[in-house]
């Protein structure tokens, strides 16, 4: 996501005083108070959130080792090194927060006795580019020896933690807490000098991606479509009847609009049944709650053909076989995890994955929380549909909803 669009979030919730101004060390911190998950409260939450900082030290370590395995083929590097290093800043504040440490008082420790590294950071430092001061940009993340060295001394401080912690140490020890906390936080800034990462980057940008997902305020945004004539808009309204038949001892399954039939019969395609005969009630979901449909628009023959690049790019072939594609895979991962009964949200990794699958079109835009609302409620309408057979499902454009109603017939 670009600097512009996290200027904007920053500004749109308020976060700030002035969105382009780095970020400060505090305000950071309270952020992670306001988005943080976790039901036990103060200190008794601090063992969650030690287990989530070890677990991003060790993510940052598995992307070191691919990219020293893989060198130039791993790609994606960079963009795995500024998210890991975020999400670690993210349980690093939410632990000092929850010992009643600001990051500020932390940060004044961190220069002080200090034999092997040459701190370059300010002195009364308040925000993360006041930590590190270099007179040149940025050019990592870098990878290497003394990276290598750098990850795995901060990850032997996050263990050194947890052990203090298992021992029963520093729950009633608030020096000897601040005192490994200093100790990592030294070590995690001395990793990103010598990776050559910034900091503030990395805190910007995963500001943006904890809003993406836990937002203070859903805002759905405009639908895609809006702007162009209504004979090239999805319905805002649709009822769709599915209907299931047995013809020759094979059940396949017809969706019906307005009296006609949508597509072809639908077979599971599969030699051991799993209702796959079901899924276009994802397009539906995407289509009612993302806005965003291709194979929607196939079907209905309501291609934005008054422009060109649109038709072709967004309307188009690959981006219906991305959306089929995308059906299929969380058909299939929403099988292996009981259909997602009782299940409030969604691992991120799905998500993410999602959203790489979109990166260039359009739909790139939704954030991953309505991801997971269109993901969670298409399977909550699909189990309906599995358990009765014969439905009607209704999509609200409008109101951002997939409802089932059943049907007899």
């Amino acid at each position: 996501m670009s600097d512009n669009a996290i200027a904007l979030v920053r500004q749109q919730q308020g976060l700030f005083a002035d969105a382009d101004q780095p970020l400060g060390l505090d305000e950071y911190q309270r952020f992670t108070a306001r988005t943080d998950r976790n039901e036990r409260s103060g200190i008794d939450g601090l063992g969650f959130v030690f287990l989530g900082l070890f677990g991003e030290i060790g993510s940052l370590l598995s992307a070191l080792k691919k990219k020293q395995r893989d060198k130039e083929a791993f790609v994606a590097y960079h963009d795995e090194v500024i998210e890991e290093l975020g999400d670690a800043l993210w349980y690093f504040s939410n632990a000092a927060r929850r010992a009643d440490l600001p990051l500020e008082q932390i940060v004044r420790s961190v220069p002080l006795s200090l034999a092997d590294w040459d701190y370059a950071g300010k002195s009364g430092a308040t925000t993360f580019v006041d930590l590190q001061q270099h007179e040149a940009p940025f050019e990592g993340p870098i990878s290497g020896d003394i990276v290598e060295r750098r990850l795995l001394a901060l990850a032997g401080r996050v263990g050194v933690l947890l052990s203090d912690w298992a021992a029963g140490e520093i729950r009633e020890n608030r020096d000897r807490l601040s005192a490994d906390l200093v100790e990592i936080f030294r070590a995690l800034l001395m990793a990103a000098d010598d990776a050559q990462v910034s900091l503030d980057l990395a805190a910007r940008k995963n500001v943006v991606k904890t809003l993406g997902r836990w937002p203070d305020k859903e805002t759905w945004g405009p639908l895609f479509d809006e702007a162009f004539p209504d004979y090239e808009q999805l319905p805002r309204v649709m009822e769709v009847e599915f209907i299931e038949r047995t013809v020759g001892g094979r059940e396949f399954v017809v969706m019906r609009y307005n009296g006609v039939n949508l597509g072809s019969p639908l077979t599971d395609n599969r030699h051991e049944p799993d209702d796959y005969r079901y899924h276009d009630v994802f397009h539906l979901a995407f289509a009612g709650i993302l806005g965003w449909s291709p194979t929607l628009r196939a079907l209905l023959k309501i291609k934005r053909k008054s422009q060109p690049d649109i038709d072709e790019n967004e309307d188009g072939a690959r981006a219906n076989i991305i959306e089929e594609g995308i059906s299929t895979w969380i058909f299939n991962h929403g099988l292996r995890h009981s259909e997602f009964r009782n299940v409030g949200s969604l691992d991120y990794g799905l998500l993410k994955a999602v959203h790489e699958l979109v990166r260039g079109y359009e739909v790139e835009r939704r954030p991953l929380w309505q991801w997971e609302r269109a993901i969670l409620e298409g399977f909550r309408v699909f189990r309906e549909l599995r358990e009765h057979r014969h439905g009607t499902v209704k999509i609200d454009l409008n109101r951002r909803s997939i409802e089932f109603r059943e049907s007899h017939g």
